[in-house]
């Protein structure tokens, strides 16, 4: 283990996560085990420039791993964007004497992560905090596993009404770049058809799909849609598209939006959350730098930050078809 490495410095930065204060506990715990003082960083990046620090310990983040959300807090930060900023925040680092710093986020933040170090060689350990799972390196990002429990949940509700009405309803669920929250939640809520940014399905397609489910005798269906499906400007234009082709449908729309980022995390990314976090600060006492923590075949990995954040996480062809084959 790194004799040079005697605090390390822990935050998240971007949008929230379900597992984020798991991570959070974990980091922290794991320098306590190691003797390594540990730091909390407050509303990330920002917190960082205006010396938002509070020292942590093992008791510091007791009854916090069933905790949505974040402790710390985020937020995002113009001033790190440039130099003058980045070389504020380096200054309070060092007047807090912290050698190192954990980064729980997404891309943007493992962005400025890498860019830090670069400037400064400081040392930086990414984990990845976000629920659309779009980061490269990784088959599960924190919060991505607790985000599909609570929209089946939810889809599971929505389709008591659709049956009781005769109603077709679609269903937004966040992923702008990425299909993988659309995609898993369509096939575990047995929606009849799915909409994702990586298949451009056509609205020929949809109507057809529909059309089909209806002469089976279905009264009602359940379309699964990601925000950044590409067929229509947005899922209202799909709504007012379907109802002018199809009056024999009454057709709703719920954009499920934030509440997808709440709740109290599941069982895995609770214990994802914990793996990570050891996995970060080892990797840190070991010397390594630049680098994310993530989860491949089962077992911790780390991925250099630029492949993380350049890399593309790709959505899973089977699935594709297993969901073809259940809409038929």
């Amino acid at each position: 283990m790194s004799k040079s490495i005697k605090k390390i410095g822990v935050m998240t930065s971007g949008g929230d996560s379900p597992g984020m204060n798991a991570a959070i506990r974990s980091v922290v715990r794991t320098c306590a085990y190691y003797h390594v003082d540990c730091v909390g960083i407050y509303r990330g990046y920002e917190g960082m420039i205006e010396g938002d620090f509070k020292e942590m310990n093992a008791r510091s983040v007791k009854g916090i791993i069933n905790k949505g959300g974040t402790i710390l807090k985020s937020a995002r930060s113009k001033e790190f964007r440039t130099a003058e900023g980045r070389k504020i925040a380096y200054e309070k680092l060092k007047e807090q004497n912290i050698d190192a710093l954990v980064v729980i986020g997404g891309d943007g933040s493992f962005t400025g992560a890498m860019i830090f170090n670069q400037e400064f060689g400081f040392p930086v350990m990414g984990i990845p905090g976000t629920i659309d799972n779009d980061i490269f390196g990784t088959t599960h990002t924190l919060g991505y596993d607790t985000a599909l429990n609570t929209v089946v949940e939810v889809i599971d509700k929505i389709r008591d009404t659709a049956s009781s009405h005769n109603r077709l309803f679609f269903v937004e669920v966040m992923g702008r770049d990425v299909g993988h929250i659309a995609l898993n939640v369509g096939v575990g809520a047995g929606a009849e058809e799915i909409l994702i940014p990586e298949e451009n399905l056509g609205l020929d397609r949809l109507l057809e799909s529909l059309r089909r489910s209806k002469r089976s005798g279905k009264s009602s269906s359940i379309v699964v849609v990601a925000e950044g499906d590409k067929i229509g400007k947005n899922v209202f234009e799909l709504k007012d598209y379907v109802e002018e082709n199809m009056t024999e449908y009454e057709v709703r729309v719920s954009v499920l939006g934030h509440m997808q980022r709440g709740g109290s995390p599941s069982c895995f990314d609770r214990v994802l959350a914990s793996r990570m976090g050891v996995k970060a600060v080892e990797s840190l006492l070991e010397g390594q730098t630049n680098y994310m923590v993530g989860l491949l075949n089962d077992k911790m990995a780390l991925t250099p930050l630029d492949q993380a954040i350049k890399g593309q996480s790709k959505i899973d062809k089977e699935l594709l078809r297993v969901s073809d084959i259940m809409t038929t």
